[in-house]
């Protein structure tokens, strides 16, 4: 697979404990990625935030440490994840999305 020089970084914050269809949602994003052919993708999980709401996630907290921020970052061409974006608006109920432009300077697979 080839990503054009010129690709695009799709963030999304949300959190640990989100579901989508009984599942985590992080999980269900990053498998529909793969079902879709992207690039790749990996999530992030975080040991401490907020968002929109001001509720501090941290590990420092017992009740929270459960519902802690997880970031899932996935490159690819932008025609793709222009493609990505209408699933992943059904999908995501709360949280933050951001692209940006990336510079692809590799992409291979280790043989």
């Amino acid at each position: 697979m080839k990503i054009p020089n010129e690709g695009v970084l799709l963030r999304i914050f949300i959190a640990e404990a989100d579901k989508w269809s009984g599942k985590p949602l992080y999980e269900q994003i990053i498998l529909l990625a793969r079902k879709m052919n992207l690039a790749g993708a990996t999530a992030i999980k975080g040991f401490m935030g907020f968002g929109c709401k001001s509720h501090m996630h941290t590990t420092k907290l017992l009740r929270l440490c459960e519902d802690l921020p997880v970031i899932v970052e996935i490159v690819d061409s932008k025609d793709k994840i222009d493609n990505f974006l209408p699933h992943l608006d059904e999908m995501v109920a709360g949280g933050l999305v951001t692209l940006q432009k990336a510079n692809v300077i590799m992409y291979k697979a280790v043989e």
